[in-house]
């Protein structure tokens, strides 16, 4: 009986002792698991973070690049803007200044076109006129009676009639009521052998071309 107890003591102190080194073997094995787990985790996370790293680099020099060009497609459309303006800006310059340069001639031109104008109606005037004073010069040469040298006269006022009447000048009617269009009132008299407003006397002509008056009828209106 002793011996039998003894064995199964041993039995079992050996078994216990068997036990003890398999957890033992079973936490180191978890541990060095663990261990490596943590290892990898460590080297998977510096590893993301290199490829994060790179992979931001290589996006900031994309983007870098991007905005160079962008900038450069930018820069090469302003510059074709600038020449389009600059060629329509020589244009509009060019065409102003051949406005300018053909208002100038304009001008001249007219100036010298009026200028004729006024020449050639004096010159007109002239010619109808000169004939008038020749014969008022051979009048004031003439010896003879007064009767002559009015007949003389009549004779030239005809003439100098007529050559109102070839330039298109007329004498302004006084045989009618004050027209202040026509006429220019020097005196007002109150006339019973007279209507209201009625020219009594007239002191000196006027003349008119078409509508437009050379010189004003001066008259003396009555009422």
């Amino acid at each position: 009986m002793s011996n039998k107890c003894t064995d199964e003591k041993k039995s079992v102190k050996e078994n216990k002792e068997n036990l003890v080194e398999e957890v033992e073997n079973e936490d180191i094995e978890t541990c060095d698991c663990k261990d490596k787990s943590c290892d990898l985790k460590d080297e998977s996370e510096v590893e993301t973070k290199d490829e994060i790293k790179n992979n931001s680099e290589e996006e900031c020099e994309s983007d870098k690049e991007n905005r160079e060009k962008e900038f450069e497609d930018m820069l090469s459309m302003s510059k074709k803007k600038n020449e389009k303006l600059e060629k329509e800006l020589g244009d509009v310059k060019e065409k102003l200044l051949r406005t300018l340069a053909e208002y100038d001639n304009y001008r001249k031109r007219t100036a010298k076109e009026k200028e004729d104008i006024y020449t050639n109606a004096c010159e007109d005037v002239l010619k109808e006129m000169l004939p008038v004073l020749d014969n008022l010069e051979r009048a004031y040469k003439v010896e003879g009676s007064i009767e002559d040298i009015k007949k003389g006269i009549e004779m030239t006022v005809k003439q100098f009639n007529t050559s109102l009447e070839k330039l298109g000048v007329e004498e302004i009617k006084s045989d009618e009521k004050f027209d202040p269009n026509y006429h220019n009132a020097v005196m007002h008299i109150d006339d019973e052998n007279y209507g209201e407003k009625e020219i009594a006397e007239v002191f000196q002509k006027g003349y008119k071309k078409g509508e437009k008056v050379i010189r004003y009828s001066m008259v003396k209106v009555a009422n």
